[in-house]
Formats: structure tokens, C-alpha cells, sequence
């Protein structure tokens, strides 16, 4: 019987750890493993939102826990905060009243980031095909700032005690011996190969250089999620019969100003207004605005107003002309007294003028996601491991109820 009752106590299950914090799944799907390499057997997958208990980290890696109680491993870039989270949930909220400045897509999935970063978590991807509302821009570099710190787990100051004695088996190990001298040649087998002396060197920035950067589209799906994505990997749903016509700059805006009804081909034409860049990593949206209209006579796009050597900025929007027949559309522009101004034009038909310009207050700036953050600690003590006794008297209750 004491036997028995040895066994049973030996083979009660290990208590799980501690949870020490919080964290929730970036990604849309977040692979779990079992252990730290990266073709370790999935555990569980995680979804986006989904919170999850810190048991421990290793370097940048995190150990984690489920809802339903799985345990896995997974990389800290793409773990999330409570504050992330809250960040997130204000940016979606302040998006949302963002007019489009036009739909584009992508020719193969690409992620959205939480911030304007490529470090920054990733927690949904544009399907390829996919369309989504460009509602923002920005230049960033490839990282974030020093300043900004990654989340990290708070750790309770550990109870130092005495220190521990050498173990007597330790303490009878015998020194490893010197490494051995180098040889005589060892000069001659120092020397650099050809091949080496012709690989091509990357010099470092010069000091006082800008980090490398690139150029961000704030985005907004039909279901409300807002995030970061790059621009050069997002192409402008305008038709390809005007967006032929970009001459390799790159296509920040575009808005439908009416359609033209074609007898001839018996279908309906529509005229643009298109806004682009000549160049990347500019701290303005455009430097170049276009209207394209429909010929019914000539059967294609003709250029009705075009404007150069702008410094246009977000919103670029479409507006009734009141009591005229034709549309109105209006843009933000930094005059040379560096003030922003949005000029307003009307048009009608062929025919496109400015009809007023006003001073313009920016709209305030938009929610930040910030990368600095910590899993919140959990405030519960660890519990004590199960003694004999207690394991002896659950045992004992399992097998005869009392």
C-alpha cells in the first residue's frame, strides 16, 4: 500500500508556471512552437488580439501561454502590449474619419504593420489582389528610434542569499591545459585571399548621415483595421489607360470628378484627377497634380490641367460646385511663406480653375502606436509546490471519495 502511495505522489502532474505578464498576438495567425528553433513542432496558433500569459523570455524569445492552456514559444517582435493594443484600438477609432485618398491593392499579400517600422509587428496581411483605402503617409526610418524600447517582461529583484559552496566534485576539477602555440606559418596563413580583397565593401553612413528610410501608407480596410504598409509595394486602382501616363512617378492620389457618357461606344467614361511624386522619402505627399478628362470625339484621355513643383499634402478631396453644374476638388498646398493653403477648383467640362484659396489648419495628429511598452507583471504570488502529505490526501480523495 505505501508503495502505492509512492507511486501515485511521484506521478502527480508538475504544477504549471507562474504567469509573470501580458502579452497579445500581433500577427493575424501567430505559430506557437514547442521549443526556441524555428522548425520546432507548432503547438498551438494564436490570432490577432488574442491574449496570452508571459511564463518567461529568453533573449528575444518568449515563452507563452494560451487561453486553452498551451504552452509555446514565439519571437518578442511579434508579441504585443496592453498598450500596443489600446494604441491600436484609438488609431482604428481616429481612422475612420479619414477620407480615402484612393483605393490601391497589391500584387502578391503584404503586411501591415502596427507602426511606420519594418521591425514593428505585423498583425494582418492585404490578400494579393486585395484593395484597401490609402489614408495617410510617411517617411520612417527602417528602425525605430534608440530612445524607443521594445517591450520587455518586469522581473522581481531576486533575494540574493549567502553564496553557495563548491561542490567537492567540483572543486577536484583539474584546469583545463594552455592551447597549443601557433604555427610557425602562421603569418603567411593570415593573409587575405584574392577573392576576399575583391568582395565589394559597404561603407558606413558618414556621421551625422540620416538613417535609411522609406516612404509608409497608412491603410484602412473595408473592415475598419488601420496599419502601416509601404508605399512601393501598393499600386493606385486608377484605370491603366491614365495610370500609363505616370512617366515612373509614383501615383499618391486619385478621385473620380464625374463620367462622360460615350454614344459611340455606348459605355460611361469617367475623368480624374490624379496626384503624383517625382521622388521618394519627401516629407509632402505630392509634387505634381493632373486632370485627366474622356474625348467621346477622339475616343481617349486627354490632359485638361496639370500643376507642377508642388509641395501638395493629404487631403486631396471631391465636393459639389454649388449652383453649377461640374464638380469641385481641392487640394493642400505649401506656398513659399511655408503656410499650408487649400486651394479649391472648380470644373466643368474641359475647363478647370482655381476659385478660391484659404489658409489651412492640419488636422490634429493622429494616434501613435508606441513601440516603447512592458508586459504588465502579474501581481499574484507563485504558488508553492504540493507537499507529500497534500498529494497523499488528493490521492487518497480520488480513489476512495474521502
Amino acid at each position: 500500500m505505501l508503495a502505492v502511495l509512492l507511486l501515485a505522489g511521484c506521478s502527480s502532474p508538475v504544477p504549471q508556471k507562474q504567469a509573470t505578464g501580458t502579452a497579445y498576438a500581433g500577427p493575424a495567425n501567430l505559430n506557437l512552437r514547442k521549443d526556441l528553433g524555428a522548425k520546432s513542432t507548432v503547438v498551438a496558433t494564436a490570432h490577432h488580439g488574442d491574449r496570452l500569459d508571459v511564463i518567461e523570455t529568453r533573449r528575444r524569445f518568449v515563452h507563452v501561454r494560451t487561453a486553452a492552456g498551451i504552452d509555446g514559444w514565439t519571437d518578442a517582435n511579434l508579441l504585443l502590449s496592453e498598450q500596443q493594443m489600446s494604441d491600436l484600438r484609438r488609431l482604428a477609432e481616429s481612422a475612420a474619419k479619414l477620407p480615402s485618398e484612393g483605393e490601391a491593392t497589391v500584387y502578391e499579400a503584404l503586411n501591415v504593420h502596427a507602426e511606420p517600422y519594418r521591425t514593428s509587428p505585423s498583425f494582418f496581411q492585404i490578400a494579393e489582389g486585395a484593395s484597401v483605402d490609402v489614408i495617410g503617409h510617411r517617411v520612417s526610418p527602417h528602425s525605430p528610434p534608440a530612445s524607443a524600447v521594445k517591450p520587455s517582461v518586469k522581473r522581481a529583484a531576486s533575494k540574493k542569499g549567502p553564496p553557495k559552496k563548491k561542490a567537492a566534485s567540483e572543486a577536484l576539477l583539474i584546469p583545463a591545459p594552455p592551447p597549443p602555440p601557433p604555427p610557425k606559418n602562421w603569418v603567411e596563413l593570415s593573409r587575405p585571399h584574392r577573392s576576399d580583397l575583391a568582395a565589394p565593401v559597404h561603407a558606413p553612413l558618414p556621421p551625422g548621415a540620416p538613417p535609411e528610410s522609406d516612404d509608409w501608407a497608412l491603410v484602412r480596410t473595408k473592415q475598419g483595421e488601420t496599419g502601416w504598409a509601404l508605399s512601393r509595394m501598393l499600386t493606385m486602382k486608377i484605370p491603366d489607360e491614365v495610370a500609363q501616363y505616370a512617366e515612373g512617378h509614383r501615383i499618391t492620389a486619385y478621385l473620380s470628378l464625374g463620367g462622360v457618357q460615350d454614344k459611340e461606344k455606348n459605355e460611361v467614361r469617367y475623368n480624374w484627377l490624379w496626384t503624383t511624386s517625382s521622388a521618394n522619402l519627401q516629407p509632402f505627399e505630392f509634387d505634381s497634380m493632373r486632370v485627366f478628362v474622356w474625348s467621346s470625339k477622339r475616343h481617349h484621355y486627354e490632359t485638361a490641367f496639370i500643376e507642377k513643383n508642388l509641395k501638395g499634402h493629404y487631403p486631396v478631396e471631391s465636393e459639389p460646385l454649388p449652383g453649377q453644374d461640374g464638380k469641385a476638388f481641392s487640394v493642400v498646398v505649401e506656398e513659399k511663406d511655408g503656410g499650408l493653403y487649400k486651394r479649391t477648383y472648380a470644373f466643368s467640362g474641359y475647363h478647370v480653375r482655381m476659385v478660391s484659396k484659404t489658409p489651412y489648419q492640419a488636422a490634429p495628429a493622429l494616434p501613435e502606436v508606441h513601440a516603447a511598452g512592458e508586459f504588465e507583471e502579474s501581481a499574484a504570488p507563485a504558488p508553492e509546490a504540493a507537499g507529500w502529505g497534500e498529494r497523499l490526501r488528493g490521492w487518497r480523495q480520488k480513489w476512495f471519495g474521502r
